[in-house]
Parts: structure tokens; sequence; C-alpha cells
């Protein structure tokens, strides 16, 4: 049977947890300190020590789970018996429905202390885990171009894709209509962008680059 004093350090946690993520939504992740979110979860500054080492603890707490649910939304995806175009397609879909769902979180999700996609061994547990979410992206994209391009090519065009990806989802984070009123309104044109893409991706991977050392 769980104490009461489990129960209130269980509460405790969750209220940091609030705290931390309302504040980095509304005020940015570096201009909030952990005295500022002890004090908007009603805890003394000492008490927060208790439970969070330091900000990037918070910042790991708050940001693995989301990333996480994504990383098996799309392995879940790539496992599907369907044309790589539209597995590529339906994980563009989902990933701008879930980020605008939780819009509140986004940047703080997937941009706070961010590295670089293609570092091997990232020092932030969350950048492992973006990393390995951009790579599941990048499996969809080679799927669609073959086997055949260099990976130096693959990770530039899934960086384009990414980026327009991204660029969707930024548009749409502080706009006033529910994520249902999004996607509904909006789906025909993202799926139209991402025929767009495709179409130059492929005319650029199959274009000179190929023949840049004869």
């Amino acid at each position: 049977m769980v104490s009461k004093q489990e129960l209130r350090s269980e509460e405790t946690k969750r209220s940091i947890l609030a705290a931390a993520g309302e504040l980095f939504g509304s005020r940015g992740y570096d201009a909030v300190t952990m005295r500022d979110i002890a004090k908007q979860a009603g805890c003394s500054h000492t008490t927060i020590y208790i439970y969070f080492k330091d900000k990037e603890a918070l910042l790991h707490q708050l940001s693995m789970p989301p990333v996480q649910y994504l990383i098996e939304k799309m392995d879940g995806l790539l496992g599907q018996e369907l044309s790589p175009d539209d597995k590529l397609k339906a994980m563009s879909l989902a990933t701008i429905e879930f980020c605008l769902t939780n819009r509140s979180m986004y940047g703080l999700v997937f941009n706070t202390k961010a590295g670089r996609v293609d570092e091997q061994s990232p020092k932030l547990e969350i950048n492992q885990a973006r990393n390995k979410l951009f790579g599941k992206l990048e499996s969809a994209v080679k799927g669609c171009l073959g086997n055949e391009l260099p990976d130096e090519r693959l990770l530039l065009y899934t960086r384009i894709y990414f980026f327009a990806l991204y660029g969707v989802i930024a548009t749409y984070t502080s706009s006033e209509e529910s994520v249902e009123q999004l996607m509904g309104r909006l789906i025909p044109t993202f799926q139209e962008t991402f025929e767009v893409l495709l179409i130059g991706i492929r005319s650029k991977a199959e274009g000179p680059w190929a023949r840049t050392e004869d």
C-alpha cells in the first residue's frame, strides 16, 4: 500500500513538472530558473532539488516521453504494408498531428538544447532520442529514393524534407484553430506538399550529382 508520504512526494514531483512545462512553454527554457519553477509549483527552492538535479533533468522528464511515443509511432508505420511514398506521407501527417496536438510543448520537446542530427553520440539522452527519430524519417526517405544513394546525399535530402516538415508545423503552432480543424482543413495541402517535395528530391537524386567525380 502506498503511504501518504509517497503520495505527497509523487504529487510534488507532478507539480514541479507541470510548473516547468508551463514556464518553459510561456517564457522559454533559458529564461526560467529553478527558483521560478519551485515558486510556480508551490515548493521551496531546496525541495525541487530532491526530485531534479537541474533544468536538464526537467527537460529530460518532459521531453523524452513525447519523443519516445513518436519513435514507436514511426516504427509502427514503417512496418506497415504500404508503398514507400505512402509510408513517408503517413509518418509526416502523424508527426504534424502530434506536434500540433502538443503545440505548447513543441519548442521544448524538439528544439531546446538540440544538437546536430548527424551527431554520432550526443551527450544528452534527449538528443540521442531526437536523432533516433530523425533516423526513422531518413529510413522512410531512403525507401522512396532507393538504396544506391550515397549516405551524404541521403542525409542532405532527409534534412531538406525535415526542414519542410517542421516548417509546416511551426507555421501553425500559434494558430487558434484546434488540431481537428487544422488537420481537417489542411490535409490536402499537406499531402500536396509531400508530393512536391518528393518530386523535387527525386529530380535532384537522379540528377548530375552522380557524375561529379567524372
